[in-house]
């Protein structure tokens, strides 16, 4: 089992940056890849960026592309998400999630947080 807590979550106005924090516990968090997704109100899930075991490889959706980064501290067990430029349309519930492969596909994720709100005023 894993268990996995996001922080970080808010009110920020437009244009503004925020950086989300997901805490992992259980077993050998270097074994999994880790992905962050949103889901707004009345909207499916959606990728937003995931990072390798190791942290070499990224990707992110285009939506977020070139304004975001993902980062990881395997001694730390902890995955970071910095968003920069942020759209009304970047409002969602964000969740951390962690599973065996690095991908886009929320199938592949089998441990997902709580989630953590966040709000971008217009």
């Amino acid at each position: 089992q894993v268990q996995l807590v996001e922080s970080g979550g808010g009110l920020v106005q437009a244009g503004g940056s925020l950086r989300l924090s997901c805490a992992a516990s259980g077993r050998t968090f270097s074994d999994y890849g880790m992905a962050w997704f949103r889901q707004a109100p009345g909207k499916e899930r959606e990728f937003v960026a995931a990072i390798s075991g190791s942290g070499i490889m990224q990707t992110f959706a285009e939506s977020v592309k070139g304004r975001s980064t993902i980062s990881r501290d395997n001694a730390q067990n902890t995955v970071l998400l910095r968003m920069a430029s942020l759209r009304p349309e970047d409002t969602a519930v964000y969740y951390c999630a962690a599973g065996r492969f690095f991908t886009r596909s929320t199938d592949q994720y089998d441990y997902w947080g709580q989630g953590t709100q966040v709000t971008v005023s217009s």
